[in-house]
């Protein structure tokens, strides 16, 4: 497993002829008052790191390697919260697109996109961007933990809705940056159990009217680091198994 960012481009054009990109994709946005803005980008990154490990391991792919993440995109949920950084989503469907089409272009046999973000407007542009690319005959894996089956290997708090900056968020940090986890304002956190998935169905538009005025859905305290290591032990299994199914699909 490699970071594109920390090779040579001499190493890129020999390595990526037999290997896989995956593409973290997150947000920048307001994740309660314990976790950082970066929330997303970590887990995402994460995800991929573990996943490209996995890939590798199962002999999916001479090489993995985890490109740069996507963090600009929509984030209108949070979009009241100080540091929030939010994109349209046509600007975040042609972004992704051509983040896509440009690891293509470096030769790497397939894009796996790894999704931390779950807005909902976030997550169609990312879908818009992998129809796009196929069309141009790239092959694109996207595994959008939203949806079953993906969705079925997760948390309870995670199937739930309340586990934006919760417990399933909260115990990947805590594994990844816990340097960046506010230990003293998370184990005083009430839980939030409001469903924010259930709240954007039913037409809310921002944490505020979703219940979660402070930006927190689930129980932060809750979280552990050992949570945190099988969730992303899962996630590496989501992708290594996504891309399984793609390439015996021929897709």
């Amino acid at each position: 497993m490699k970071y594109l960012a920390e090779m040579t481009f001499p190493e890129v054009q020999e390595a990526s002829k037999t290997a896989v990109a995956l593409l973290p994709a997150a947000a920048i946005e307001a994740h309660g008052p314990h976790l950082p803005l970066l929330t997303d980008v970590i887990i995402a990154r994460g995800m991929a790191t573990a996943g490209a490990e996995a890939i590798e391991t199962r002999g999916l792919a001479s090489l993995a390697v985890v490109a740069p993440p996507l963090q600009f995109t929509p984030a209108g949920y949070a979009a009241s919260f100080p540091g929030t950084l939010s994109l349209s989503p046509e600007t975040a469907r042609v972004v992704a697109r051509e983040a896509i089409a440009a690891l293509a272009r470096a030769g790497f046999e397939r894009v796996v996109i790894a999704n931390a973000h779950l807005d909902p407007a976030h997550i169609g542009a990312l879908h818009e961007a992998a129809q796009d690319s196929r069309a141009a005959g790239i092959r694109v894996t996207f595994p959008d933990i939203t949806r079953k089956p993906w969705a079925l290997r997760l948390s309870d708090e995670f199937r739930s809705g309340a586990c934006h900056a919760g417990q399933f968020e909260t115990s990947i940090v805590m594994v990844e940056r816990p340097d960046l986890v506010r230990e003293a304002i998370r184990v005083g956190l009430a839980p939030n159990p409001v469903s924010l998935s259930e709240a954007i169905r039913a037409g809310r538009k921002t944490f505020e009217e979703a219940g979660g005025p402070e930006a927190y859905f689930g129980a932060p305290r809750e979280a552990s680091v050992e949570e945190g290591r099988q969730t992303l032990a899962t996630l590496a299994g989501i992708l290594a198994d996504a891309v399984a199914a793609d390439r015996e699909a021929g897709a």
